[in-house]
């Protein structure tokens, strides 16, 4: 599968479900008022699922929309529209009957021609998809997006109402689990016809298909509602009423919430973390997310210079950052493909411990001084000015601060801060429009690609600049000519990954916890580290 950001091969997706019970929620164990409240770190960026590149956004989707399968509490895809999946000797067409009579909020029925418009629209290189590359597997797909076919050549299509017939390119062990995830979805065409431009853009741009409704949302607030669809097929197992959610950029406002008995749920930073890891509402998770420190070789031509690079990133102590700093329980990177990613399939050693390339986050502030003195005789440079693009989060500012110090450590380099809300960055680094970012990566599913197509030269992700003719190639080769080869796919991977580090292509800081304090009534929230969180569709609140 050739491109980049969160894809992935055959390792299963790990779930999880926190405070769980063994019922579905009837009458005996559920209190009268189903209402969950909920806090978020940023706002939602779109509703439009060909547009959404965030976790909260895909995370709205997942709860709101339904496609042809949903991951259940292990990871596995299991039938949602799907009701029967026919895969052929070579695994690259897939047949599917849908389950009938479902229906939009707007009272269409959902059909397989609403899964055909939805694959062709976010292809179509009008749309302008970032994550349009996920259907390069898709006969056709890569070709259609750089604008070389025509859309209708797309291998999806509708055979009558109730069936689909997908044609890939070569077989893909992980297609189910792309399946499951919202970028797969059907949309609605009466709704996209209707709203335009604006589709997406607020809840009342819109219609759903799943086990909530989007509701209350202008496309600029901070707080909305997940109302409990009444159209959804499967409704009878959706027990909440409605979900409230309210962004607080600060912990300490979701944190005081909380203890006032305001919300559900918050997450926890630093200190908050030491004090309350003996809470019966304590949960901790280590999702397979990670921050990186990008530095825009467009913007800055010093950047351009290997040495400097790799200064920049011998100037950051990891482990200071994680335990002093940010103390909530992240780990230092040691890579940018962190842990959780896959297991050598001959091995079974992890895949950051076998791709681990030490000097890559190593700490050494005196050989940092050293080559930043190389690099600077090397561009001409004598100093080095520049502004530090960070979301307004209080682990991004504390994060960004750090670096801040560290990196003023060497000499001629200025770094200023600028904090934007999460929306406003997302934008500015597509746009590339900054000299340093904190990037942050969630993966789909558990697989190294996830992470590595970031970084292909042809990746829409790729903002900073950075380009390597072996990594692009060893990416190429795992994700085509050995395929269907585990370990030789893997060898690869691994190759591509020191690749990256080596060459210093971007800087691995740390793999972000998500710790947080959870109402112990609040039960079945289905949660996957490995991709879109939070999964409402079976949660109740206990008596």
């Amino acid at each position: 599968m050739k491109h980049k950001k969160w894809i992935g091969t055959v390792m299963v997706l790990s779930g999880l479900v926190l405070a769980g019970c063994s019922n579905n929620g009837n009458n005996k164990t559920t209190a009268s008022k189903q209402v969950l409240n909920w806090t978020e770190s940023s706002q939602i960026s779109t509703v439009d699922l060909a547009q959404a590149t965030d976790t909260l956004s895909f995370n709205v989707l997942m709860n709101t929309q339904e496609g042809l399968y949903r991951l259940n509490s292990k990871g596995t895809p299991t039938g949602a529209l799907a009701t029967k999946t026919d895969i052929s000797k070579d695994g690259k067409i897939y047949t599917i009957n849908l389950r009938q009579g479902v229906k939009w909020t707007n009272g269409d029925e959902v059909t397989a021609q609403d899964f055909v418009y939805s694959w062709r629209r976010t292809v179509n290189p009008k749309t302008a998809s970032q994550d349009a590359f996920y259907f390069y597997q898709v006969k056709n797909a890569q070709a259609i997006n750089e604008g070389k076919k025509p859309i209708n050549t797309l291998g999806i299509k509708a055979d009558g109402k109730y069936k689909l017939t997908i044609q890939l390119t070569k077989p893909v062990s992980y297609f189910k689990k792309l399946l499951a995830w919202p970028l797969f979805y059907p949309v609605n065409k009466n709704a996209v016809d209707k709203y335009g431009k604006k589709y997406g853009t607020a809840a009342k741009y819109t219609v759903s298909d799943g086990p909530y409704k989007l509701a209350d949302w202008t496309g600029s607030n901070k707080t909305w509602t997940l109302a409990r669809s009444k159209t959804y097929w499967d409704k009878k197992k959706v027990k909440l009423q409605k979900i409230n959610e309210r962004v607080t950029e600060s912990t300490t406002t979701s944190y005081n919430l909380f203890q006032a008995g305001t919300v559900d749920e918050t997450l926890l930073s630093g200190e908050q973390v030491a004090n309350n890891d003996s809470n019966k509402a304590f949960v901790k998770r280590l999702p397979t997310g990670t921050s990186r420190l990008d530095l825009n070789q467009g913007k800055i031509k010093a950047f351009k210079n290997l040495k400097i690079r790799q200064a920049f990133s011998l100037a950051i102590d990891r482990e200071q950052l994680t335990k002093d700093v940010l103390k909530d329980g992240s780990i230092a990177s040691k890579g940018f493909v962190p842990n959780g990613m896959g297991q050598n399939p001959k091995t079974g050693e992890e895949f950051q411990d076998e791709a681990y390339v030490k000097s890559g986050v190593a700490y050494n502030l005196s050989k940092a001084k050293k080559l930043l003195s190389e690099g600077f005789k090397e561009t001409g440079n004598s100093s080095i000015t520049a502004e530090l693009l960070v979301s307004d989060t209080d682990s991004s500012k504390q994060t960004a601060e750090y670096i801040q110090n560290e990196l003023q450590k060497l000499p001629g380099v200025k770094i200023t801060l600028r904090t934007v809300p999460a929306v406003q960055l997302f934008t500015k680094q597509a746009a590339k429009q900054y000299d340093l970012t904190i990037q942050t990566w969630q993966s789909v599913f558990a697989d190294p690609i996830n992470f590595l197509d970031v970084y292909e030269s042809n990746s829409s992700y790729n903002s900073q600049g950075w380009k390597n003719k072996d990594f692009d190639k060893l990416i190429d080769e795992a994700e085509n000519e050995y395929a269907n080869s585990p370990e030789k796919r893997w060898a690869k991977l691994v190759e591509a990954e020191k690749v990256l580090i080596e060459d210093q292509g971007t800087i691995p800081l740390y793999q972000s916890a998500k710790s947080q304090l959870l109402n112990p009534k609040v039960k079945n929230v289905v949660y996957n580290p490995a991709g879109v969180p939070y999964d409402w569709k079976t949660t109740y609140i206990a008596k």
